[in-house]
């Protein structure tokens, strides 16, 4: 996947050439050409990212604490995975209530997530306001809250539900309250008709309904956007790693003697750009450089994404070049297979045999906090996307 990006960056940035005569000017059918190129390598990019199109802009609205939150603390700065093992599954979906019924039942509209998408975990997290002053004198100390799935109405037309979660919660608490759901979901996952919604009852431990002015939480239609009702979905699409994931980013190095940027949002700094220039006047000169890892920082804005993804505004995936000479010393990590390859190539035993190449030798993925065509905040985590370091293979 890395590859791929890498020759969908060079046909969007392509390296800056001379700056042409003053009297040179691009012919229509050229410039129809490089836009034509433009569109095509931008629509593959969204593949790599796993879209069609581009999510729609829908302006500047807020995402959700919470998502913020995980994103924080599954990826570092620029969106690379801190440890593949923190996030269950490789997409986290949110939705916020649709119905905003003055009643407690909410339901979500949950359109957007593919049939082929694994549904792992299912969360509905709610907002438990502060006590009403009244609830001082109360005797209780703490409430049975339940969550239900809402069902077809029966033949006496009373409408049947579901008990899906069901906790004790202290009464004079407040904040968030995570319910989990799954089984309701995965359901409306196999049967689009049968999301009727969700309802939450809250009881006294004497089992008797207690006044909702008393236990109240927070609805899309009173309180601030913050505290809005949602439903958070851990999936998994399928994808896979095509190469070993290193549990530790921090461990990403260069084949090469010379300092190397950080993966850091000071990619694109002076130090990179020096570090990326003086290889090009090395070779330029016929100086064969060793390989090494060089930077390529793929900004989301040039690119035209900036409008509908939250973090990060780019990344740096880094690119591997430089030559694999004869004899490969344990700094290049070869493997045993280019080392053969090299022995034959430099004894000229068979003449189409080349030298190896200086490829990625470790990969790691990225995560990507963006908003969806509804609207809907993601966090998805793509393999593959970072060169860890390189060797020659």
């Amino acid at each position: 996947m890395l590859m791929l990006v890498i020759a969908v960056l060079a046909l969007l940035c392509p390296a800056r050439a001379r700056p042409p005569a003053r009297n040179h000017l691009e012919s229509p059918s050229a410039a129809a050409d490089s836009r034509e190129v433009r569109s095509a390598a931008i629509k593959r990019l969204l593949e790599v990212f796993g879209m069609e199109d581009p999510p729609a802009v829908h302006g500047h609205k807020q995402p959700p604490q919470y998502m913020l939150d995980l994103y924080n603390t599954v990826a570092d700065v620029d969106g690379v995975t801190r440890d593949p093992g923190l996030l269950e599954g490789n997409t986290v979906r949110s939705f916020f209530d649709k119905l905003h019924s003055e009643q407690v039942e909410f339901r979500f509209n949950l359109s957007t997530v593919a049939r082929t998408e694994k549904i792992l975990t299912a969360e509905l997290h709610l907002f438990k306001l502060r006590p009403q002053a009244t609830l001082t004198f109360t005797r209780h100390h703490f409430c049975q809250v339940s969550v239900y799935q809402l069902m077809d109405y029966k033949g006496n037309r009373t409408q049947d539900k579901k008990l899906l979660s069901s906790r004790l919660i202290p009464v004079h608490s407040y904040g968030w309250e995570v319910f989990t759901i799954t089984q309701a979901v995965r359901s409306w996952m196999a049967d689009e008709e049968s999301n009727l919604g969700l309802q939450v009852v809250v009881r006294s431990l004497g089992g008797s309904h207690m006044d909702l002015k008393l236990i109240r939480f927070a609805s899309g239609r009173s309180h601030h956007q913050s505290k809005q009702p949602m439903l958070v979905l851990f999936t998994d699409d399928g994808r896979r790693s095509t190469a070993q994931e290193n549990t530790d980013p921090d461990s990403m190095e260069v084949v090469s003697s010379l300092p190397q940027a950080p993966v850091s949002a000071q990619v694109s700094a002076p130090v990179s750009s020096r570090l990326a220039r003086s290889v090009d006047h090395q070779e330029e000169e016929g100086v064969s450089m060793p390989c090494r890892r060089l930077p390529l920082y793929v900004d989301f804005e040039e690119i035209g994404w900036s409008g509908w993804i939250v973090s990060p505004r780019g990344y740096n995936a880094y690119h591997c070049k430089g030559s694999c000479p004869f004899p490969l010393g344990q700094n290049m990590k070869p493997t045993n297979h280019a080392t053969v390859q090299s022995i034959i190539n430099a004894l000229k035993l068979i003449k189409s045999i080349q030298t190896p190449c200086c490829v990625p030798d470790k990969l790691f993925s990225i995560n990507l906090l963006y908003f969806d065509d509804d609207e809907n905040v993601v966090l998805k985590q793509y393999n593959d996307m970072v060169a860890g370091s390189c060797g020659c293979h």
